[in-house]
């Protein structure tokens, strides 16, 4: 695995999986690898009470009522749609189920504008069928009937953001659970085994894009993931994110809680002047999720190790978020100073701390930036 730029879950998580697998004696649904309880311990993790002889760590934080909301939809063998605002761990629940499910979440098709049908069904070998003609061996499956041949999870991302006939090609495989090739005589339907199933992501920012058909909507069950507010909560998914990118770059290297503290409190603040904001152009063309967080974080903890003092300061992390929020020019300036000079600046002078560092390098990028 350490030769691997990003493993995927059941990659990384590969001997906890095996160890769950070996003790659970719950009933699996279709060729399921882990038992739904089995499942939800895993991505929530594990407590006292579940007597367990190791501890599985939380890898997913969130309500607990919508994993296993997710967990039963694909027990009854309907199509999962997670659905949430940018950066709110959708895709990151979606390759958990899957790698605890049938330990394969690498069956994925990406929805963009240019997905096309051939993306969800197949397309051909076209050497091969120049040589021997079109056949079985000559056509290439795609994620989605690679995953409906195994009986496993098929993973379709942003799934707004592809074209109404691509989706519409969803349709019939989420019905039917088939797939037609009419250019072949014979063994020309390719038929889902026990266990496939199907977990689309969108974002909720991109309503209107590519809206779903009402035929598609009734073949999924949707799954809301909210926007994490907790203060405990997001601080909990920031610090385990980081804790991985840590160890992924091999860097040893503590996160001060009291820089973890700004880092929340100025995406607090951020957020709040957004909602309040009268128009878009008052806002910051960031989502402002707990993903950018972790963004904002890593590179000021790479900066820090690369061309400072092995160390995380407040300097640094200012300068990562002015660079990493500002992504309209002058607009996100403007706004990002305002903040510094309304918010930041008060408050330097009221609590001090590492408030005025994290205000002096707030500024000065600013100034470069300019």
């Amino acid at each position: 695995m350490s030769d691997l730029l990003r493993a995927p879950a059941e990659t990384k998580y590969a001997e906890e999986l095996a160890w769950l697998e070996s003790i659970d004696t719950g009933p699996k649904p279709f060729s399921w690898r882990l038992s739904p309880k089995m499942i939800r311990l895993f991505i929530l993790g594990s407590e006292r009470a579940d007597g367990l002889d190791r501890q599985i760590d939380q890898k997913w934080f969130g309500d607990r009522s919508l994993v296993e909301r997710a967990i039963v939809t694909l027990a009854s063998d309907r199509g999962l749609l997670l659905i949430g605002d940018p950066g709110t761990g959708k895709s990151w629940l979606a390759e958990l189920l899957a790698a605890a499910i049938c330990r394969n979440s690498t069956l994925v098709v990406q929805g963009t504008a240019g997905t096309t049908e051939d993306h969800i069904k197949y397309s051909w070998n076209v050497s091969m069928v120049i040589a021997k003609g079109q056949s079985r061996e000559s056509m290439i499956p795609s994620p989605i009937m690679t995953a409906m041949e195994s009986g496993a999870i098929g993973r379709f991302e942003e799934l707004t953001r592809s074209t109404s006939d691509v989706q519409d090609a969803l349709i019939s495989i989420l019905s039917e659970k088939y797939i037609s090739v009419p250019e072949l005589d014979s063994d020309n339907i390719v038929f889902a085994k026990p266990g496939f199933s199907v977990i689309a992501t969108a974002n909720s920012r991109d309503r209107g894009v590519n809206d779903l058909s009402s035929a598609l909507k009734r073949r999924f069950n949707f799954v809301r993931i909210p926007v994490v507010t907790n203060k405990r909560s997001e601080a909990e998914i920031v610090r385990f994110r980081t804790e991985e990118l840590l160890r992924r770059h091999q860097i040893e290297l503590d996160v001060p809680p009291n820089l973890l503290d700004v880092l929340l409190q100025s995406f607090a603040d951020l957020r709040e002047a957004a909602n309040s904001a009268g128009s878009d152009d008052e806002k910051l063309e960031s989502s402002l999720s707990t993903a950018e967080q972790i963004g904002v974080l890593e590179d000021a903890i790479l900066h820090g190790n690369f061309f400072g003092d092995r160390a995380l300061t407040a300097r640094t992390l200012a300068s990562s978020l002015v660079g990493s929020l500002a992504r309209r020019e002058p607009e996100d300036l403007a706004i990002l100073n305002k903040y510094l000079h309304g918010v930041v600046e008060p408050r330097s002078k009221e609590a001090g701390g590492d408030w005025p560092e994290f205000l002096e390098g707030g500024r000065d990028t600013i100034a470069t930036l300019s």
